[in-house]
């Protein structure tokens, strides 16, 4: 394992790259069909992935690569924020337009998608304005429930609907994503538990006044702690993510789902 992420975290820079291309796809003459349900969100995630690829950073301890206002875990968060909105409401959208018999429960399903997100992203900034990784580890197990969901559904309509070819193909990456995720989640759900114990904190976050809230705001904002060690980017869980969130999986999933529906 390396000690030392620094050429990793230079060449995540590459993933920018890829992700402006995409973003170049998705707004270009070929993508001009597309419905906003779909481009819109695809814009947002592509250009706030092409965003962390050139500043990441890691959440706890304000870990980051570039000692600059750009890399503020505050401005980070915010954007993923909506970014992570948006896509979850893609594959949800996507679950919905092959759902063609329009069976009840499917359609629940891609909506409690949506709905988890949202309440993930409380408890994210919970996490950071507390500094309470507990919250880190509820975030996540939203995030377990959601590709869950999309799996489940995406099982049901790859089993008993007929869809066209490209849609199935959909339906196909969206068991492999979920089949590759979810064991890989376990793992990440089991690291953070443990990070939390190993910080006093019980598996119930404490409650918290309004004063301390105020000055985590304040620390997402101005603390930046530059580092490239592997401890502190989170070791071989943290680079995967990376690597998947902001520079391959997720990107290259949605792009996906632009060619699809711009044919």
């Amino acid at each position: 394992m390396l000690k030392d992420f620094s050429i990793f975290l230079w060449g995540l820079k590459l993933g920018a790259l890829v992700n402006l291309a995409f973003l170049a796809h998705a707004l270009g003459p070929s993508s001009a069909g597309l419905a906003p349900q779909v481009l819109v969100p695809a814009v947002i995630l592509f250009g706030v992935s092409a965003f962390r690829c050139v500043f990441p950073l890691r959440y706890e301890d304000h870990v980051v690569f570039h000692d600059t206002p750009l890399s503020s875990v505050f401005l980070t968060r915010l954007l993923a924020t909506f970014s992570e909105v948006a896509y979850i409401y893609l594959l949800s959208h996507v679950i919905r337009l092959l759902n063609v018999d329009r069976v009840g429960w499917i359609d629940a399903l891609s909506w409690l998608m949506v709905l988890q997100v949202i309440v993930s992203q409380g408890f994210v900034w919970r996490a950071i304005l507390t500094e309470q990784l507990a919250f880190y580890f509820y975030e996540e197990l939203g995030w377990f429930v959601i590709i869950a969901a999309n799996t489940i559904a995406s099982a049901y309509l790859h089993a008993t609907v007929d869809p066209q070819e490209g849609h199935r193909l959909l339906l196909q990456v969206n068991l492999a994503f979920g089949a590759l995720y979810l064991p890989w989640q376990c793992f990440h759900l089991r690291a953070l538990l443990l990070d939390a114990r190993a910080g006093g904190e019980a598996a119930k976050p404490r409650a918290v006044r309004g004063q301390e809230l105020a000055a985590g705001l304040r620390s997402s904002i101005e603390v930046r702690n530059r580092r490239t060690d592997g401890e502190s980017w989170g070791g071989l869980v943290g680079l995967t993510w990376m690597v998947g969130y902001w520079a391959t999986l997720i990107p290259g999933w949605v792009h996906l789902i632009v060619r699809v529906f711009a044919e």
